[in-house]
């Protein structure tokens, strides 16, 4: 019976994150919906504070990160009997950044973890950098960076100022350990 009232709501779900994508949904909007959910860890950051020690920046990572005005993360992790919960909210999630608005930068797949890069905007001027990374072990987690006209190459400087490990992370302490060792 359990299995059964499971499904359902799985279906009933992604039928209604279907209709829902289909009036154009944005990413703003379930963001704001999910701030009042307890299913979910949330946190806005203003940039500068993951500005550790600037010294350690050229001016061409400062110029990048002075065009990022704020940034937006809600992670969902994956509690034990709530995998149908989880996989509706990744269908709703999949659903808006699939649609035609978004546009697609690139996306890695490395172990169980997805992750896929998206924005909004012109490629001249980019209004957001969407990220939405994916585990089956761990949850998800949607990083929603407002931009003010950044370039497709400075988005990619910037994935690699974080490879290098010069933004202090610790901010965002909390919503990293769901996507630790992945």
């Amino acid at each position: 019976m359990t299995t059964v009232l499971k499904y359902m709501t799985l279906v009933s779900m992604a039928l209604l994150s279907l209709v829902s994508c289909d009036n154009g949904t944005s990413l703003q909007q379930y963001l704001v919906d999910k701030q009042a959910d307890d299913r979910y860890l949330k946190v806005d950051i203003a940039t500068s504070l993951f500005m550790g020690d600037e010294t350690r920046f050229t001016e061409e990572e400062k110029d990048i990160l002075s065009t990022i005005k704020k940034i937006n993360v809600v992670a969902y992790p994956i509690k034990e009997g709530k995998e149908a919960e989880y996989e509706s909210e990744k269908t709703i999630i999949k659903d808006i950044i699939g649609q035609e608005k978004y546009k697609t930068l690139g996306s890695v797949k490395s172990n169980d973890m997805l992750m896929t890069m998206k924005y909004l905007g012109e490629e001249t001027a980019i209004d957001e950098v969407i990220v939405f990374a994916s585990s089956s072990d761990k949850g998800f987690g949607v990083f929603r960076l407002l931009c003010d006209k950044m370039r497709p190459d400075q988005a990619l400087k910037l994935m690699s100022t974080m490879e290098r490990g010069d933004l202090d992370l610790s901010k965002l302490a909390g919503i990293g350990d769901i996507f630790s060792e992945m």
